[in-house]
């Protein structure tokens, strides 16, 4: 998911197991899609909120703390394998700043468009990525997470499905995987895509054969292609995520066509999508934005067109501290402090818009919104 949370303005413009597996429609068929009879939890990169993300400690919290779901972000190495990270500039989330053996590499790339300095997962083999450890990315805003900096290794797609399996075991319930596929296109554009990778890695797992798997992306073709090609995985489906309806899918402008995602979301729109995805999933406050005074606002109507184009719906993404919140569910306690009631509390009013699914950094909160 993004990493980055849109701009108020922005925000204010854009105006056990089996039943888990059965809770997820087919692929195959036209829409509309079934909806589960209970919103997923979707954990975003773990259990972000309380540990390093994309670490198994996150997403072993995440699993403790109910989550149906847990997103492995993917990225690739030098050698070709998938690995887990929201980026592929590692900076901000490993200790690589500290490895003088890897001073010279750092390096500033054009990714999707826009210049990114620091160090790049593709510049490394995965055994020299394993030397590093992984970090809070917010720093003290999150001190239990910031407590485990240094901990935990980044880890692989095959590592994190093995771990999952076995916590599906451990926990007696199905523990599906939601895998981003991060800049599709700047990465095919290097000779190293990551779609064929992903096939292969759902293909070769007995867990992701059978496991509700849900592929997301910002870019459109990708997706597109994986219609096609995972035709014949029945427990996969496929989400489209939306941001800053300003902005477009990287595929398209670099196809010299761009597509604005608030193009994306007239009723035309999509209709289209639902050729191709199961799921559509917009940024919270582009289904309730916010008004000028930072409260909520009135919901868009986002949610009730998408399920009558014959779309799911998640969003993205609940995190508990005042920062994030609106204004209506913040305490008195400071911008960084954690709100553990303001944060189910928001959660609650976004589920009465009718959701299907929403990530959280905090799946324990989520299981209580939930009820």
């Amino acid at each position: 998911m993004s990493g980055v949370d849109l701009t108020r303005r922005a925000l204010v413009a854009s105006g056990a197991s089996l039943a888990l597996a059965s809770a997820l429609p087919a692929l195959a068929g036209s829409p509309p899609r079934t909806r589960p009879a209970k919103p997923l939890l979707m954990a975003h990169r773990g259990a972000s909120a309380l540990r390093p993300e994309h670490t198994l400690a996150a997403y072993a919290k995440a699993i403790a703390d109910g989550a149906d779901f847990v997103e492995p972000d993917l990225v690739i190495t030098k050698d070709g394998v998938l690995v887990v990270r929201h980026e592929n500039d590692i900076s901000g989330t490993t200790d690589i700043a500290t490895h003088p053996e890897f001073a010279a590499r750092r390096t500033t790339k054009t990714v999707d468009g826009a210049p990114v300095t620091g160090w790049f997962t593709e510049d490394f083999t995965l055994a020299e990525l394993k030397t590093l450890r992984a970090r809070e990315r917010l720093g003290s805003v999150r001190p239990e997470s910031q407590s485990y900096d240094g901990m935990f290794q980044i880890v692989t797609l095959d590592e994190v499905t093995d771990f999952v399996a076995a916590e599906s075991t451990a926990h007696g319930r199905t523990i599906g995987l939601i895998p981003e596929l991060k800049h599709s296109t700047y990465f095919a554009g290097i000779g190293m895509p990551l779609e064929p990778r992903l096939i292969a890695a759902l293909s070769g797992s007995a867990y992701l054969r059978r496991a509700p798997v849900i592929v997301q992306s910002f870019e459109v073709s990708n997706l597109k292609i994986l219609r096609e090609r995972l035709a014949r995985f029945s427990n996969v489906q496929l989400m489209q995520l939306i941001e800053d309806p300003a902005h477009a899918p990287y595929d398209t402008i670099a196809a010299g066509k761009p597509r604005t995602y608030a193009e994306m979301l007239t009723p035309k729109g999509l209709a289209e999508i639902a050729r191709y995805a199961d799921w559509l999933a917009p940024a919270t406050r582009m289904i309730i934005p916010l008004a000028a005074d930072g409260k909520l606002a009135a919901p868009a109507g986002l949610v009730a067109a998408a399920h009558a184009a014959g779309l799911l719906v998640g969003t993205w993404t609940f995190r508990p501290e005042n920062h994030f919140l609106a204004a209506d569910f913040r305490s008195s306690r400071g911008e960084d402090a954690r709100n553990p009631a303001g944060s189910v509390a928001e959660i609650k009013r976004y589920l009465a818009e009718g959701l299907d699914g929403f990530f959280t950094d905090d799946p324990a909160l989520g299981r209580q919104a939930l009820g």
